[in-house]
């Protein structure tokens, strides 16, 4: 099983990309969440380009899925707030929490990693 799988219950849809461009905003999307340019906010921005709400984890977890060196932790999780990726629960090492972190900062949208709520070992 692999993370967008266990984290959100869904398979890789067709088409699905870690960095996307984002579709023009529609009158579903909120204001806060549109860029001045009338697009989707980076952190909003779902697997093909759609408005999501959790777009950035999502995208992060897809990340992670296409990274070969990062296999499914089954005690990590990912989340976010706003433009931050929240990792919580448990990686077996240091190597692999700062794995998990690098790969989140390449995805478009994460302003910041947290792992406050991450136990090592």
């Amino acid at each position: 099983m692999g993370w967008l799988q266990r984290i959100f219950g869904k398979e890789k849809p067709a088409g699905a990309q870690v960095n996307p461009e984002p579709a023009p905003a529609s009158a579903e999307v909120p204001e806060a969440e549109k860029t001045a340019s009338g697009t989707i906010a980076p952190e909003r921005v779902g697997l093909n380009g759609e408005y999501d709400q959790s777009g950035l984890a999502k995208r992060v977890a897809l990340a992670f899925d296409e990274d070969a060196g990062l296999d499914d932790i089954e005690t990590l999780w990912v989340a976010q707030l706003g433009t931050t990726v929240v990792l919580k629960g448990k990686v077996p090492s240091q190597d692999l929490l700062n794995k998990a972190i690098e790969i989140s900062r390449t995805v478009n949208g994460a302003a910041d990693v947290t792992t406050a709520e991450v136990n090592v070992g």
